[in-house]
């Protein structure tokens, strides 16, 4: 049992400490992978999908609050999903638009990002 000991601290506690003589922890291996330009220049689109759960006129104020459009354009896009499932309400470089996604995630809507063909 030469890994596993108990060690007295205190005069009521008692602790366990591990230990691994012959282990050897070794660096996690970081693997970093850069997007190239061609990648971050290609317009992305912002989609918010249909849920069952949210009001029309909440889809309405969220998407006047994220991207300040006026109400009649909240308003078609917000029907735009309802009636299709689902509406692109904004294109262009990829780190805007994940921001975008993170914000309506924080809405609680269903959005994603994809590139545009």
């Amino acid at each position: 049992m030469g890994w596993l000991r108990w060690k007295e601290e205190a005069k009521f506690a008692t602790t366990m400490v591990i230990d691994f003589p012959d282990a050897a922890l070794e660096a996690p291996t970081i693997e970093k992978k850069e997007a190239t330009s061609q990648e971050i220049e290609i317009p992305w689109n912002v989609v918010v999908h249909n849920d069952p759960v949210n009001l029309m006129s909440y889809v309405t104020m969220v998407f006047q609050r994220v991207f300040g459009y006026p109400r009649e354009r909240a308003e078609k896009h917000m029907l735009e999903v309802h009636r299709n499932g689902r509406s692109i309400l904004w294109s262009g470089v990829r780190e805007r638009g994940e921001l975008y996604v993170q914000q309506l995630h924080g809405y609680l809507l269903l959005a994603t990002i994809e590139k545009t063909v």
